[in-house]
């Protein structure tokens, strides 16, 4: 039987100083049931006022750390994805000061969605294939505790949503015992989650974690079950560039644009629009050897419409 971590059990850092909760062999399983990423902060019946009184000393908490028998600095921990199991509901939210367009969206918006029968209603009329994975993925770094909201080369909160079930994750252990943590659900999102939050959800997650040593890697490394992108998608796409010289800038530019055509296209709200692409566009680099100028574009699957 897989060892259990329930959503009582969670920490604000990635720190070497914090005690497992618990300690297993090299290959054992162990299920999670994690809180979404506001630590129950937001429910299913939660209006825009929780949004506003958002505690966010406790966003983005991981469950854990798990020390793993026999790990040592050098190895290699590799996380199997064995399943990944989200709620019957998801938020997702513009909030004040955060994401891409930050300074283009200063008020706050919330939309809860009910996911039932592998999707997710998001809008009237616009339904997204849920494929679930945990935002954070991480073990302790050597040295100082860091945050749990940037990403490191350790892990953490890497937002990667092709870390589906079935996905394998290899991560450099730094520290005895690697101490591993994961949270952060997500019922679905595009590449990048651009306004910051995706469809969060609590979720029960299996993994299976081995001690490897002969992988080696500085960084996460990871392969999917794949092809990328047939979960979100299963027609054709639209999409948008932006062109510059700063990747970020025309990353910033693609996605004005991508707001601008859901609006004239399918009539919705900038606002609306804006959360629509964090949760099912995607951000890619689709030129970046012409300089001086480089592309950023944003694609959005056309499947998810129902007009």
């Amino acid at each position: 039987m897989a060892s259990h971590i329930g959503r009582d059990t969670w920490h604000m850092a990635w720190d070497s100083t914090i005690p497992p909760v618990l300690e297993v062999g090299s290959g054992e399983v162990v299920t999670f049931d994690v809180l979404d990423a506001s630590c129950g902060q937001i429910t299913a019946d939660s209006t825009l006022d929780d949004l506003l009184a958002l505690d966010f000393s406790r966003v983005d908490q991981v469950a854990g750390p798990i020390a793993v028998s026999g790990a040592q600095p050098g190895d290699t921990l590799e996380v199997e994805l064995l399943d990944i199991v989200p709620a019957d509901w998801g938020w997702t939210a513009a909030i004040p000061g955060f994401g891409l367009l930050a300074d283009e969206f200063p008020d706050a918006a919330l939309r809860i969605s009910r996911l039932a029968d592998g999707l997710a209603e998001f809008l009237p009329g616009v339904r997204i294939p849920l494929a679930p994975f945990c935002g954070e993925l991480g073990v302790a770094p050597m040295g100082p505790a860091r945050s749990t909201i940037p990403p490191t080369e350790t892990g953490g909160n890497m937002d990667t949503r092709h870390l589906t079930a079935g996905s394998r994750l290899w991560l450099p252990v730094q520290v005895p015992d690697a101490l591993f943590s994961l949270g952060d659900g997500h019922a679905a999102q595009g590449d990048g989650e651009v306004c910051g939050t995706a469809i969060e959800t609590p979720v029960r997650v299996s993994v299976r974690l081995t001690v490897r040593r002969d992988v080696s890697v500085t960084a996460p490394e990871f392969e999917t079950v794949g092809p990328l992108g047939v979960s979100t998608n299963s027609a054709g796409w639209f999409a948008a560039d932006g062109v510059g010289p700063d990747l970020f800038v025309a990353a910033r530019d693609a996605v004005r644009r991508m707001i601008d055509r859901l609006g004239i296209r399918h009539g919705l709200s900038p606002v609306d629009a804006y959360m629509l692409v964090s949760v099912a566009g995607d951000l890619r680099i689709s030129e970046i050897v012409d300089q001086p100028n480089w592309i950023v574009t944003c694609y959005m699957p056309t499947s998810i419409f129902r007009d």
